[in-house]
């Protein structure tokens, strides 16, 4: 099981769980190998960072630029490039922690 797996099925039967993301298409908003800790919610809004499932592949911490009633929502980096849209959302992140530093998001 990889890391994505892992934080899926933790989000499923927990409601809560944690990964580090790696990269800087978040950039400033995280930066890479921060250690996020992701909810499961009832709703999804316009900005939330969310850990879901674009076109078959896991997409680990990028937010939610759209929402359409039919189409779910757009799912993109911090720079602009969408992925696409998804009805696949696993959590929200809620808490950044990146060397020593906490923030809620």
């Amino acid at each position: 099981m990889n890391k994505y797996e892992r934080l899926k099925v933790e989000l499923e039967t927990n409601g809560e769980g944690k990964m580090k993301a790696f990269g800087d298409s978040m950039l400033p908003i995280l930066k890479s190998g921060s250690l996020l800790t992701f909810k499961r919610q009832q709703e999804y809004q316009i900005g939330d960072i969310v850990f879901c499932k674009v076109k078959g592949r896991y997409i680990d911490a990028h937010k939610i630029t759209k929402k359409d009633p039919n189409k779910g929502f757009m799912i993109a980096n911090n720079h602009g490039f969408e992925n696409g849209w998804t009805k696949r959302i696993f959590g929200k992140a809620v808490l950044v922690e990146h060397t020593g530093e906490t923030r809620e998001l």
